[in-house]
């Protein structure tokens, strides 16, 4: 009875064997293609990032070289030849290095320009945006108008905003160009009542209140 049992089960495992096999040369294929399809996945995706650090590490070395040039020209015009990035955060950060470049250059007009680029970059941080709306009403005068420079720090005047008494300072000096010395005054005057105001920032207020033939204290 053992013998029969043992004979049995060497039948009915040469039986799975042979199905098995008789799989495999069947489904076999399929096995292989997934290992290669899962391997050639892997080795695409790690080539696509060496290339993509390739090419990141080219624009950082191109953008360092544009910055060692020699003279304000030369970093500006280097500057305006770089590839745009795709990333909005860098592309702000050329664009402000630009704006500097041109400004150092003689070229408000390019200046401008670079800084008008930042602050339509909407999916830039925010605060790139703010510093090129405060630096573009800063360095302006010739390009804008008392009025435009005013349309401009609105943005920056909101509760919270790091540059808010910044820009009531140069809205106050666009108001003196107005020939509206009341609302300048006004300004001012709110600079000095606010509880962040820096030492440096009051006292320029102070000296323009007088300067305007107004009282630092109205009282």
């Amino acid at each position: 009875m053992a013998n029969e049992d043992s004979f049995i089960n060497e039948v009915t495992e040469e039986v799975r064997r042979d199905k098995l096999f008789a799989l495999m040369r069947r489904y076999g294929w399929i096995a292989i293609l997934a290992v290669i399809v899962i391997v050639g996945g892997a080795t695409w995706n790690e080539w696509r990032k060496a290339q993509a650090q390739a090419v990141a590490e080219a624009k950082g070395d191109a953008l360092i070289a544009a910055l060692q040039s020699d003279t304000p020209e030369a970093r500006a015009s280097a500057l305006n030849a770089l590839e745009p990035a795709q990333d909005p955060e860098t592309r702000a950060v050329v664009d402000l290095l630009k704006s500097a470049a041109a400004l150092e250059a003689d070229d408000p007009e390019g200046a401008g320009a670079a800084l008008d680029a930042v602050i339509e970059n909407t999916a830039a941080p925010q605060m790139y945006r703010n510093v090129a709306i405060l630096k573009r009403v800063l360095t302006g005068g010739a390009t804008l108008s008392a009025q435009d420079r005013i349309d401009r720090l609105q943005p920056l005047l909101t509760p919270g905003n790091p540059f808010r008494l910044l820009a009531v300072e140069q809205r106050a000096f666009a108001e003196v160009e107005l020939g509206d010395t009341d609302a300048a005054l006004t300004s001012l005057r709110g600079i000095l009542a606010d509880a962040e105001v820096t030492e440096d920032l009051r006292r320029r207020a102070q000296q323009l209140i007088v300067a305007l033939g107004g009282s630092v204290d109205p009282a």
